[in-house]
């Protein structure tokens, strides 16, 4: 059986959340997947193929007052005619974020993110990890240290350069998309018994 293509479409405003989509496909690919990062503030004609190919797509913003980015939204909405037509339909989503601030809203974000992918009738896989960083024996190096369950939220200090995006929110995301990965490759295999049925 072929190995599912994942699609990483994110905006990043000042590569922090570049640094974050880069382990996300990292994870994909570390589960199996072909994983290909589409920057969806520069979308080119091949960028609209990869998602319209794809098996599934993790969306990725930076959270700015509270919701996805300017940018991030105008390429949401230029993708309404294949909402109409239904051309991302029952393919996998999902979602992660950053901002500055521990929470900053990134819930709001997450849960923008889940509806854009809801409208295109996808189905969206969450974080599946438990909380981190909630007890006295945890640690701000646990993954989900933030405690998101809709996706991966991550928190980098507004004046931190991207290479000091924290560790556990680097490999949260890495294991979003391995499982991503995973559940798109139990899918495609579940289609394929049933084609074969």
């Amino acid at each position: 059986m072929r190995a599912a293509l994942v699609a990483v479409a994110y905006q990043s405003g000042f590569g922090h959340t570049a640094v974050l989509a880069d382990s996300v496909v990292a994870g994909a690919v570390s589960a199996g997947a072909t994983a290909v990062p589409v920057v969806v503030t520069d979308m080119s004609d091949s960028d609209w193929h990869t998602l319209d190919t794809a098996d599934a797509i993790i969306f990725g913003s930076a959270t700015y007052m509270g919701n996805v980015s300017s940018g991030f939204q105008a390429f949401a909405e230029q993708t309404g005619r294949r909402c109409i037509s239904g051309a991302w339909r029952d393919k996998v989503g999902a979602g992660f974020t950053n901002s500055g601030a521990k929470s900053g809203d990134k819930m709001h974000t997450l849960i923008s993110l889940a509806v854009f992918a809801a409208q295109h009738h996808m189905h969206w896989v969450n974080l599946g990890l438990g909380p981190g960083w909630n007890s006295s024996g945890g640690s701000e190096f646990d993954r989900n240290r933030l405690g998101f369950w809709l996706g991966a939220g991550a928190a980098t200090d507004v004046d931190a350069d991207p290479e000091a995006v924290h560790p556990a929110d680097v490999a949260t995301c890495r294991h979003l998309g391995a499982r991503v990965a995973e559940v798109t490759a139990q899918l495609l295999a579940g289609r394929a018994v049933t084609s074969a049925a």
